[in-house]
């Protein structure tokens, strides 16, 4: 791997890439880091032996810029970068809510632009990276993005017009999954269980539910339907769930999540 990669606004998003990268063979002498406080680049170069530049410096030496800044900081960065990034530059996003169209506007013109939406998992390489081209890359380019944030999980290419969808699902989905845990952990706790143990029933209960849906290819209808017995234990639980309005509740959340991120399009944010 001979290209030269830069990762700007290295949080932990940033540096899970970043050590994902370094599993898949990019070598450390191939890898630039931006962070905002000295002291976070010198742990990167310590924890990597990766080289801390300045956003500038990462501009001009980089073939590859990953901008890992939050929304709201993007716009200072891009003013930033401008005067310094080359129109055969690949600029990858992964800002939420930002299209392409921000980054084509304030970079050189024809400068190739992709946009990715990952997720927490990126830290222990169970990531899902949604993945959409802008007006100029090309084929190549996305490849090249599936190659490095493969690192770190799967990738998926969507049309950007669906890009507010899979940040609602999938960007933000992880976060859907811990509050459920928690509830069901609390639940457990009400049932007599010490909180420890409940907590350890239920992860491992849907890791093994993940891993079923992952490799059994079947769909999710069926597999709830073998554990449900006539009037049983199962059967009575999702009556509840119903009964409490739970998947018309989880539609309402994900419709608002995918509205906060076609806000954050609009620059209401």
């Amino acid at each position: 791997m001979t290209q030269t990669v830069a990762v700007l606004g290295t949080g932990k998003i940033g540096e899970a890439l970043l050590s994902g990268m370094i599993r898949a063979g990019w070598r450390p002498a191939d890898l630039l880091v931006t962070a905002r406080r000295p002291e976070r680049a010198e742990e990167l170069r310590t924890r990597y032996g990766v080289e801390p530049v300045t956003n500038a410096e990462a501009a001009k030496r980089a073939d590859t810029l990953i901008l890992t800044v939050k929304p709201q900081d993007m716009g200072k960065l891009l003013d930033e970068l401008a005067p310094h990034v080359p129109a055969d530059r690949l600029v990858i996003s992964g800002a939420a809510g930002i299209p392409t169209s921000y980054f084509e506007e304030r970079l050189a013109p024809n400068t190739p632009v992709v946009r990715v939406m990952t997720n927490t998992p990126a830290l222990v390489d169970e990531a899902m990276s949604v993945i959409s081209a802008g007006t100029h890359a090309t084929a190549e380019h996305l490849l090249h993005t599936e190659e490095i944030f493969g690192g770190v999980g799967k990738t998926l290419r969507v049309p950007e017009t669906q890009q507010d969808a899979a940040t609602a699902l999938s960007g933000s989905g992880p976060a859907y999954f811990y509050y459920l845990v928690e509830a069901m952990t609390d639940a457990g706790i009400l049932l007599g269980l010490p909180r420890a143990q409940a907590h350890d029933l239920i992860v491992q209960a849907a890791i093994g539910a993940a891993v079923m849906l992952r490799d059994s290819g079947e769909h999710p209808v069926k597999l709830r339907e073998a554990v449900t017995s006539p009037a049983g234990t199962t059967i009575n639980a999702i009556r509840e769930l119903e009964n409490h309005g739970v998947r018309a509740a989880l539609i309402a959340a994900l419709e608002a999540a995918r509205d906060r991120s076609r806000e954050l399009a609009s620059g209401n944010g």
